[in-house]
């Protein structure tokens, strides 16, 4: 099992979902992926108010595993996870420390709130790699990091740290798992009706962008690139990549 569910609470109130693959700093392959989304209808099938992802040794998620990665179908069985966080009728928290990059950004901003260190990093890396994050991705980094921010984490792959994330309103609170069950248990006791319609209705104001055929055609170009290519090749050698935008 590369992840671990633990349940709080005389009622079952709150589950901590942690990714447990710290040789790897938590990146995400398939079979964990797969996990994530048996957890999440697990949680929704008990009587959970609150949910916390976090990741074990010191860090969220390293991204994607690239030593298994090889087409655009990892982002779609990725897609379903954030999907899942989205629209969990509870609030989800993901409490950070270390690296949250890639598909680790992608996962702490599929949750309702975020608490984290100051020195843990946010980022998506993919210029870096030669492949694309899917557009709702690239809206809902714009709606919490800026649109300023959201262009240079993604158009020059910077690295956002806790503390400026903190700063932009990204993270909510400073510290870790600790500190995120203390707030899990203070929402848990709030009326879990009301919250479940507050989250639809906020849901509802962040509609998942519409099917784009110019976007679809970008990704997939992206996708099935010899860039694409190219950057697995490196990262996998430890090289530095050359692109060609083909």
């Amino acid at each position: 099992m590369t992840t671990h569910v633990d349940v709080h609470g005389p009622d079952e109130a709150i589950t901590v979902l942690t990714l447990d693959r710290p040789e790897r700093r938590n990146a995400l392959d398939h079979a964990t992926l797969g996990e994530l989304i048996e957890a999440l209808a697990a949680a929704e099938a008990r009587p959970t108010r609150v949910l916390i992802l976090t990741g074990a040794g010191g860090h969220f998620c390293a991204g994607a595993d690239l030593t298994g990665v090889e087409d655009a179908q990892f982002a779609a069985y990725l897609q379903q996870v954030l999907d899942a966080l989205r629209s969990t009728s509870f609030p989800t928290i993901a409490a950070i420390e270390g690296a949250a990059l890639g598909a680790g950004t992608q996962l702490a901003v599929a949750c309702d709130l975020r608490v984290a260190t100051d020195d843990a990093s946010f980022g998506i890396p993919a210029a870096k790699l030669g492949l694309m994050v899917n557009h709702w991705t690239v809206q809902r980094v714009e709606q919490l990091f800026g649109a300023s921010t959201a262009r240079a984490v993604l158009l020059a792959a910077e690295v956002v740290k806790g503390a400026d994330a903190r700063r932009l309103g990204v993270i909510n609170r400073e510290g870790a798992l600790p500190e995120a069950l203390v707030w899990a248990e203070q929402i848990a006791a709030l009326a879990p009706l009301t919250i479940a319609g507050h989250k639809l209705m906020l849901n509802k104001l962040e509609e998942q962008p519409a099917d784009d055929p110019d976007v679809d055609a970008a990704f997939h170009r992206a996708w099935g690139s010899e860039d694409f290519a190219e950057g697995l090749d490196a990262f996998r050698n430890r090289r530095t990549p050359t692109f060609r935008g083909r």
